[in-house]
């Protein structure tokens, strides 16, 4: 009966998710400076409530797609819908979307209750429902008893939180972040990613999150879309982008590969192609050691090592020109154990089931390169 009752429900949501209209809608949205493409008929659908990341290099065109879906740049061609309504030609202050910048952009003369209230004040909220607002987003953002500092007396962090307060005091329905966590250090970046998803899932609304770390898309997306050359190579969840790339551009830019291609492909793999296996998924075991079936292995020379503390990477020659790279976490290893294996002669192995099988180049161009 239960099972029964869950499938029922699982149903309707599904029915929910096919009628909903999506948060955002980009319809062949094109955008050119003078002779520049920025983006070329890009298509995408982004659903309610979802934390979705546009992941590229610099030059890309993610940006360029999230000023056109704030309305601060008009599309050369294409529409752009924002929960079922067509907002192409509508300026940004009427767009229920808010946005957060990568230098936050808060009033350095206005104190951190102020700045999170002003939009409230412009929009003439009375003043105890704006005071009532302001607490309650503060108390969210875990600012409470701040609301009296200046920006310059906060940390990095803290004011990353300002900003994120005064973007959601209005309730926009859709919230976009350009690199917002760029000008943070390693730890502290990594402190608000958990944050930030946390907000995010309090806050129940589409977060739209521009940024050219994998490593933080990854982490907070609940799909991505890979942008390449002003075009989306590839959407999906973190998963479905780095077990399944689409195409090699996708493969090399989001996490570590090993391209297999030429005679190297047939000498491993048996077949002409190209292939791509990730650093993690080969061992290093001793030349004698068996192939176990289902194993894909070659011999080689460890050439160079990396050693990272939580891991150490081996870059080993397999012939002249070509190199594999291995990481392999240092559970009892040291960086002393790790640099006397340089020079040793061994075997890769890995399962032939990890070995993806990538299609032609895209027009963005693979970054993909044996041993990267």
């Amino acid at each position: 009966m239960l099972a029964r009752e869950n499938l029922t429900e699982s149903r309707e949501r599904e029915a929910m998710a096919v009628t909903t209209p999506a948060a955002v809608s980009l319809l062949a949205l094109s955008k050119r400076f003078g002779s520049n493409v920025a983006i070329s008929e890009i298509t995408l659908d982004i659903r309610d409530g979802e934390f979705f990341s546009l992941l590229g290099p610099s030059g890309s065109g993610k940006t360029t797609t999230l000023r056109l879906i704030a309305g601060f740049e008009r599309p050369t061609s294409g529409r752009v819908w924002l929960h079922g309504r067509d907002v192409t030609d509508v300026p940004p202050f009427d767009r229920n979307v808010n946005t957060v910048f990568q230098d936050y952009a808060l009033f350095p003369h206005m104190t951190v209750g102020d700045n999170v209230a002003y939009s409230l004040r412009v929009r003439r909220v009375p003043r105890r429902q704006r005071a009532e607002r302001v607490a309650e987003v503060l108390e969210t953002m875990r600012l409470s008893g701040y609301e009296a500092r200046k920006p310059s007396e906060l940390s990095g962090g803290q004011r990353q939180r300002v900003a994120l307060a005064r973007a959601l005091i209005n309730r926009p329905r859709v919230l976009l972040l350009d690199e917002p966590l760029g000008a943070l250090d390693t730890k502290l970046r990594e402190e608000m990613q958990v944050e930030l998803k946390d907000v995010q899932r309090g806050a129940g609304i589409t977060f739209i999150f521009v940024t050219h770390d994998q490593h933080e898309a990854l982490a907070l997306s609940d799909r991505i879309a890979v942008f390449g050359a002003g075009h989306i190579e590839q959407v999906g969840t973190p998963a479905e982008i780095y077990e399944r790339p689409a195409t090699p551009f996708v493969a090399g830019f989001v996490g570590a590969s090993n391209l297999i291609d030429g005679d190297l492909a047939v000498r491993i793999i048996g077949e002409h192609g190209r292939f791509m296996i990730r650093p993690e998924k080969i061992r290093i075991v001793a030349l004698d050691e068996p192939v176990a079936a289902g194993e894909s292995t070659v011999v080689g020379t460890i050439r160079d090592i990396v050693y990272l503390g939580a891991e150490t990477v081996y870059v080993v020659a397999i012939s002249a020109e070509r190199t594999l790279r291995v990481s392999a976490p240092n559970v009892s290893t040291t960086a002393t154990d790790v640099q006397a294996l340089k020079g040793s002669e061994v075997r890769l192995t890995w399962q032939r089931a990890q070995t993806m099988t990538l299609g032609t180049a895209s027009p963005a161009g693979s970054q993909l390169e044996a041993g990267t």
